[in-house]
């Protein structure tokens, strides 16, 4: 499916086409699960955060036309910042247990890692080419979930100059998975 057929069920599904968003649905939902699973690590929340994603494209549908992003870019942002929400809520909930406990987190287990093999040596190759300093921000932001707060602190430079450094570094990282 080309980009501009997702674009046209997007536009579609904003017009509440519900025959639009089932093969908005059918065709994105994989990957989207992939992005997912590939943040949550954990199979059962990645299939409850997939089906909150689709509400939410459903609602939000419309704002698609103002963005300068790609169909699947914005579909994909939605659903690996739905993924991030969940990863800092479940942190706020369970931090004070885990602590009392001393629960390690999981490693992924191997059907995470399968599902993230196809994309890893891609997006890997691509961060290398960034800065040291700039990957290990994306990493942080996009993989972990870490805040641009906590990012800046860590790397000791000004927020505003952590979110310019996220923000090229996203679109260095455009250009080279396009390639």
């Amino acid at each position: 499916m080309t980009p501009q057929d997702i674009t046209k069920l997007i536009v579609r599904t904003s017009m509440r086409d519900r025959s639009a968003f089932d093969l908005l649905y059918r065709q994105t939902s994989a990957k989207l699960f992939g992005v997912c699973l590939r943040v949550l690590n954990d199979r059962a929340e990645a299939e409850e955060a997939l089906q909150e994603v689709f509400v939410k494209i459903w609602t939000k549908a419309d704002r698609f036309a103002v963005s300068d992003l790609s169909p699947i870019s914005w579909l994909v942002a939605i659903a690996r910042n739905h993924a991030i929400d969940r990863i800092r809520a479940r942190r706020q909930r369970t931090a004070e247990l885990d602590e009392a406990l001393e629960v390690a987190d999981p490693q992924p287990g191997p059907e995470a890692q399968a599902v993230a093999a196809g994309e890893n040596e891609r997006i890997y190759r691509c961060l290398d080419e960034l800065e040291t300093d700039r990957a290990a921000a994306v990493r942080g932001a996009y993989l972990k979930g870490e805040s641009y707060a906590e990012l800046a602190e860590r790397h000791a430079v000004p927020l505003n100059t952590m979110r310019t450094w996220l923000r090229r570094s996203l679109m260095k990282l455009r250009e080279c998975l396009e390639r």
